[in-house]
């Protein structure tokens, strides 16, 4: 008799749903936010708390258990090294779903599958406004304080040119192929 073996079979063999699993909980941890099922989200969560609470524990053993699951060294000792260390003082609850509305094509439950503690990217500056910070630096800290201010310059009126707009030209849309068919098929909310 199987009495209280609940588990979520997710419509899988044993192997292909640890693989499922283990990929759900790779991408969790790479990209702290998925979007999947609701199904696989909640077989997902206790398998990436578990991981997480591995982490916590920050032993040889732990370490090895994990890679184990994860069969990656890259991201053990990203789970170890930086997700760990945001979650030492949250006891459980490592991850929430939320969730999405349906799915067109089979009115599946769309979730979002997340972490808790998300470290939130820095928007990376490009070349040219490093550059150009350097330089203010470079000039504030060549300058006394007395010649940081800067004499106000004048500008000197432009003169007018007149200049005879044309007209707008008008196009008329282009009709795309199938046109109808998209009208009679679109929902609401997505297009073909």
């Amino acid at each position: 008799m199987r009495h209280r073996k609940a588990k979520f079979l997710l419509n899988r063999f044993t192997s292909w749903r640890k693989a499922t699993l283990v990929s759900l909980a790779k991408n969790l941890l790479i990209h702290q936010s998925i979007r999947t099922t609701l199904g696989k989200a909640q077989a997902a969560r206790p398998f990436a708390d578990k991981l997480i609470a591995l982490a916590r524990d920050n032993s040889l053993a732990a370490k090895r258990q994990a890679y184990k699951i994860l069969g990656d060294h890259k991201l053990v000792s990203l789970l170890f090294n930086d997700i760990a260390l945001r979650f030492t003082n949250r006891i459980g609850g490592y991850t929430r779903i939320f969730r999405l509305g349906q799915r067109r094509g089979d009115n599946a439950q769309l979730v979002i599958l997340e972490l808790t503690e998300i470290k939130k990217k820095e928007r990376k500056k490009p070349k040219k406004e490093k550059e150009k910070e350097k330089e203010i630096k470079a000039q504030e800290a060549k300058k006394p304080e007395e010649i940081k201010e800067r004499p106000i310059e004048e500008k000197k009126p432009e003169a007018q040119v007149a200049v005879k707009e044309k007209p707008p030209i008008i196009k008329k849309p282009s009709r795309k192929f199938l046109e109808g068919l998209r009208k009679i098929f679109k929902k609401g909310r997505d297009s073909l």
